[in-house]
């Protein structure tokens, strides 16, 4: 049974930071590129960062480039997503992924004074 779990949302103010943990099972982890979505209130769901098998090859969304870091832990079966000088803007559901296939339930972040 495939299981992703997020955690590590919450309410922080701007300029601030969180990291984000996923941990996942019932697939070959390893093998799988993983993924990090948002959706904000009354958007489309976004593409934010994505980390390829071995964890070297990572991209992000323009608007996060030198604030957020994806990385992975294969012998954990973990992605994190680090996120610093967080905006107003970053406020959304944050979906872990794997392989484009299996998701997580979704943690909140939200950023404001």
């Amino acid at each position: 049974q495939v299981q992703i779990v997020e955690s590590g949302g919450g309410l922080v103010q701007p300029g601030g930071s969180l990291r984000l943990s996923c941990a996942a099972s019932g697939f070959p982890f390893s093998t799988y590129a993983m993924y990090w979505y948002r959706q904000a209130p009354g958007k489309e769901r976004e593409l934010v960062a994505s980390i390829r098998v071995a964890g070297v090859i990572t991209d992000y969304l323009d608007s996060v480039k030198g604030r957020f870091t994806i990385s992975r832990d294969n012998a954990k079966k973990m992605v994190y997503l680090q996120m610093n000088s967080l905006k107003s803007e970053d406020t959304a559901v944050y979906y872990c992924n794997a392989g484009r296939r299996y998701w997580g339930q979704g943690t909140q972040v939200t950023v404001s004074s």
